[in-house]
Protein backbone atom coordinates (compact mmCIF):
# COMPACT_ATOMS: atom_id res chain seq x y z
CA UNK A 1 0.00 0.00 0.00
CA UNK A 2 0.86 3.71 0.06
CA UNK A 3 1.67 5.91 3.26
CA UNK A 4 -0.50 9.41 3.09
CA UNK A 5 -0.08 11.46 5.77
CA UNK A 6 1.20 8.56 8.14
CA UNK A 7 -1.68 6.11 7.50
CA UNK A 8 -1.47 3.17 5.43
CA UNK A 9 -4.33 3.10 2.36
CA UNK A 10 -4.39 -0.08 -0.03
CA UNK A 11 -3.18 0.39 -3.86
CA UNK A 12 -5.63 1.39 -6.09
CA UNK A 13 -7.29 4.73 -6.12
CA UNK A 14 -8.34 6.64 -2.78
CA UNK A 15 -11.37 8.36 -3.12
CA UNK A 16 -10.72 10.66 -0.33
CA UNK A 17 -7.81 10.73 2.43
CA UNK A 18 -8.30 11.85 5.80
CA UNK A 19 -6.64 15.54 5.08
CA UNK A 20 -9.03 15.67 1.64
CA UNK A 21 -6.87 14.51 -0.99
CA UNK A 22 -7.83 12.42 -3.99
CA UNK A 23 -5.34 9.61 -4.95
CA UNK A 24 -4.30 6.95 -6.82
CA UNK A 25 -1.77 4.45 -5.41
CA UNK A 26 0.52 1.97 -7.45
CA UNK A 27 3.55 -0.18 -6.30
CA UNK A 28 6.00 3.03 -8.24
CA UNK A 29 4.08 5.89 -7.62
CA UNK A 30 1.27 7.60 -5.33
CA UNK A 31 -0.05 10.99 -7.17
CA UNK A 32 -2.44 13.15 -5.07
CA UNK A 33 -4.90 16.09 -5.98
CA UNK A 34 -6.77 18.60 -2.98
CA UNK A 35 -10.32 18.15 -3.12
CA UNK A 36 -10.68 21.43 -2.11
CA UNK A 37 -10.47 24.93 -3.92
CA UNK A 38 -8.60 27.76 -1.65
CA UNK A 39 -10.79 31.24 -1.58
CA UNK A 40 -9.17 34.38 -2.93
CA UNK A 41 -11.88 37.02 -3.64
CA UNK A 42 -14.15 37.51 -0.41
CA UNK A 43 -14.08 40.59 1.79
CA UNK A 44 -10.72 39.96 3.82
CA UNK A 45 -11.09 42.69 6.16
CA UNK A 46 -14.27 41.57 7.72
CA UNK A 47 -14.11 37.57 7.18
CA UNK A 48 -12.01 34.44 7.36
CA UNK A 49 -11.11 31.33 6.05
CA UNK A 50 -11.95 28.18 8.11
CA UNK A 51 -10.91 25.11 6.96
CA UNK A 52 -14.20 22.49 7.16
CA UNK A 53 -12.71 18.95 7.42
CA UNK A 54 -16.22 17.07 7.09
CA UNK A 55 -16.92 18.82 3.67
CA UNK A 56 -13.61 19.03 2.49
CA UNK A 57 -13.93 22.83 1.85
CA UNK A 58 -13.10 26.16 2.86
CA UNK A 59 -15.78 27.81 4.55
CA UNK A 60 -15.76 32.15 4.53
CA UNK A 61 -17.22 33.73 7.98
CA UNK A 62 -17.55 36.50 9.29
CA UNK A 63 -14.92 37.58 11.75
CA UNK A 64 -17.40 39.44 14.27
CA UNK A 65 -19.68 36.13 14.03
CA UNK A 66 -18.25 33.40 12.60
CA UNK A 67 -21.97 31.50 12.44
CA UNK A 68 -22.13 34.03 9.25
CA UNK A 69 -21.15 33.11 5.70
CA UNK A 70 -19.34 35.54 4.09
CA UNK A 71 -19.94 35.95 -0.03
CA UNK A 72 -16.84 34.54 -1.83
CA UNK A 73 -16.35 36.02 -5.30
CA UNK A 74 -13.48 33.27 -6.53
CA UNK A 75 -11.53 30.42 -5.37
CA UNK A 76 -8.11 28.84 -6.92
Amino acid sequence: GCIVDGKLYPFGDIARTENCFRCSCSRDTIDCCSLFHTPIGYDKENCKIVFNKKTCNYDVVQKSDPSKECFIYSRV
